[in-house]
């Protein structure tokens, strides 16, 4: 048996300086760290080239030089260490950004954040996996112009959006600011379909008289024979899709306020209906029946119903490109009013606006259209791995010349411009447009769970007023400024809808005697006095 080495090769040795003239810490010392779960990550070292596994604590008190081809940049450091390669400094989310060296870095700060809030494919199995809340895009792709990082981190085993059609045009005024127009045509043929699936558990007690099964409608009104009349009369069938063992048929149609499980009191008869929450169509997915630990052979004490949202892209909903360009689509614009390529009929998936490029600096996304465009063309799939020119050295070839010079070999416009026909008019533009293919991401954020809407509700009972909260079918608060804008307007009669009528108003009694506000009062009654 071979005896382990005295000193494990993962070691770490930090050394902290005095503070005085050594630029050092507050604790200086020489540490040793062998504990295992520590976050280390690999360098180089200068001299000899030799790999060294570092932590957070020594990091701070190190030289460590990035490999960009240069000095590093300072002439008057002595560097020990080196990155292991240009996008070492990179998370596994930045890493995945095409051509990210060519963006101003809060661009790509912002795909990191919008990158963990896409619709992709979470995971294989999600059809057996109870989850609280999950999305799942139909039609995922892999992207056209990817970094080595795809490969690496097996991200085309969970793609994380859509190649698109993107044309750079201000058309109508519906793509102002970040809105984008979407084709109808495109989105009715699958582009960004999406589902939403969502678990409702419902337990019973363990050593209770419950159970999961369905009420018996003829003793639910005490009167047998006109039990069925009356509850078709009074329109109670929310627990319509529920089968007799309490559970509701896979496939089956949730409507807003029916019951996805039922359980029965033994001794009583009586049924708990668990309702759905919110006010979108559902259909059940599937059911799972669960027992507590230690229960083997017993009655089942957990279900977990999942649901399945279908949840087509709509007017409201966000999307983004792997470049920080975040846009909400503004219309659904018909097929054949949007402009086409004149030479090859090719229609937009996406129009977006030119004035979200000069201030924002995305040069990366420009580069990946036509990039994207000229892999389409030649069927290959284009390396972006940022920091190109550092990883090649003589050998770098600008992307713009090098696909461009592909572009130009099929017959199309260097830089990736085309000529377009208007939809409309049927006349050519007078300028080429730039037309290309962008991997587009589809975000969580949807207006079907944003949107808030009340014309009656719950009141608070102190104050009459109506009470907050989306959930609770509350209103949106009219606030100082608001009224102050009613008022600038002169708008006297909405100013007083909203402040009295729809709000604070409440009848009361009063006394005629004194003038006081009557109350209610409790009347206490007790038997034998």
């Amino acid at each position: 048996v071979a005896t382990p080495p005295r000193v494990p090769s993962t070691l770490e040795v930090a050394y902290i300086p005095p503070p005085a003239g050594g630029g050092g810490g507050a604790f200086p010392g020489l540490y040793l760290f062998t504990s295992p779960s520590r976050m280390i990550r690999p360098v180089k070292q200068v001299p000899g080239g030799a790999v060294e596994h570092i932590s957070s604590l020594e990091q701070v008190f190190m030289s460590i030089r990035c490999p960009d081809g240069g000095p590093g940049g300072s002439d008057t450091l002595a560097f020990t260490h080196a990155e292991t390669g240009p996008g070492a400094m990179l998370s596994a989310i930045a890493s995945c950004t095409p051509w990210s060296d060519y963006n101003q870095s809060p661009r790509n700060m912002y795909q990191c954040q919008m990158g963990k809030q896409t619709m992709g494919m979470p995971m294989h199995s999600f059809c057996y996996r109870p989850d609280t809340k999950l999305y799942r895009l139909h039609t995922p792709q892999r992207p056209i112009a990817l970094t080595a990082a795809y490969d690496q981190l097996h991200v085309d085993e969970y793609p994380l959006g859509t190649n698109a059609v993107v044309a750079v045009l201000a058309y109508t005024g519906y793509d102002m600011e970040d809105a984008m127009i979407v084709n109808k045509g495109s989105m009715e043929r699958g582009l960004m379909h999406a589902t939403l699936y969502k678990t409702e558990v419902v337990s019973v007690p363990v050593g209770s008289e419950e159970v999961f099964g369905r009420r018996n409608t003829d003793h639910r009104t005490g009167n047998r024979k006109a039990a069925a009349a009356a509850a078709a009369a009074e329109k109670l069938a929310p627990d319509a899709a529920i089968d007799a063992d309490g559970a509701p048929r896979p496939g089956s149609i949730i409507e807003p306020g029916s019951a996805v499980a039922s359980v029965v009191h033994r001794a009583t008869g009586r049924a708990r209906l668990q309702k759905v929450k919110g006010a979108d169509r559902a259909v059940v997915d599937r059911v799972s029946l669960m027992q507590a630990p230690g229960q083997r052979g017993k009655k089942e004490t957990k279900m977990a119903v999942t649901l399945r949202y279908d949840r087509n892209p709509i007017i409201g909903d966000k999307f983004s490109s792997r470049h920080g360009q975040k846009g909400v689509l503004s219309f659904l614009w018909p097929e054949e009013d949007l402009p086409y390529v004149e030479r090859t009929g090719v229609r937009p998936d996406i129009l977006i606006n030119p004035h979200a490029f000069p201030s924002r600096m995305t040069i990366g996304m420009l580069v990946e259209s036509m990039a994207s465009k000229a892999g389409a063309l030649d069927g290959n799939f284009i390396d972006a791995s940022p920091f190109q020119a550092a990883r090649d050295g003589p050998d770098f070839v600008p992307p713009v010349e090098e696909h461009g010079a592909v572009l130009r070999r099929h017959g199309y416009n260097y830089c990736g411009s085309e000529t377009m026909v208007s939809g409309f008019t049927g006349e050519a533009f007078e300028v080429d447009i730039y037309v290309g293919l962008v991997y587009y991401q589809r975000l969580r954020h949807m207006v079907s769970d944003k949107f808030q809407v009340r014309s009656l509700g719950p009141n608070n009972p102190l104050t009459q007023q109506p009470i907050k909260g989306r959930k609770a079918g509350g209103g949106i608060r009219f606030g100082e400024m608001e009224r102050d804008s009613l008022l600038a307007h002169g708008a006297a009669y909405l100013l007083h809808d909203r402040l009295h009528a729809c709000s604070d108003r409440h009848v009361a009694s009063i006394c005629s005697h004194c003038g006081s506000l009557l109350a209610p009062a409790a009347t206490l009654r007790v038997a034998g006095v």
